[in-house]
């Protein structure tokens, strides 16, 4: 497990030389290869849960504003008739 860190340093660094070379399918595949081992480490295995966090608490935080903005023009469409 220990050669983990040299794979991804490998990876990271055919991303940006593909990048620096404007080969950009070439720089997201190792990109994402990168993410999939990273995700696959240890360290990593918390990510996955983490963004699920994030966009859970995005959601919570903008479902109040959207349905606050559609309540507000039913009601005054309501009182116009």
């Amino acid at each position: 497990m220990g050669g983990v860190g040299v794979v991804l340093l490998v990876l990271v660094a055919g991303a940006v030389i593909c990048a620096k070379a404007r080969s950009a399918g070439g720089a997201a595949l190792f990109s994402v290869v990168a993410a999939v081992v990273f995700i696959a480490t240890p360290v990593g295995q918390g990510v996955p849960g983490a963004i699920a966090t994030f966009v859970s608490a995005f959601d919570q935080a903008a479902t109040p504003a959207l349905n606050q903005q559609s309540n507000e023009s039913t009601s005054t469409e309501a009182g116009t008739r």
